[in-house]
């Protein structure tokens, strides 16, 4: 599955927002965007939501922007 997402870092909570009007899923995350942080808690939280491995979640594009887009087994 392809999922294509918007990442808010240093936010109060992690949590799913919404989902855009153009198809992405807006996500609010703690980690700030700064050494790889704001990936780390996407994959891990994603896998916790959705009862996922973290190695079946993969980030194939968008690593340094807030636009990313997922790859889920």
């Amino acid at each position: 599955m392809i999922l294509k997402i918007k990442v808010i870092p240093k936010s109060s909570v992690n949590k799913i927002c919404e989902e855009m009007a153009n198809g992405i899923l807006k996500i609010k995350i703690t980690a700030p965007a700064v050494d790889n942080k704001a990936n780390e808690e996407l994959i891990k939280f994603l896998s916790k939501e959705m009862k996922k491995k973290k190695s079946q979640i993969k980030i194939i594009s968008g690593f340094t922007s807030r636009e990313k887009t997922l790859e889920i087994e």
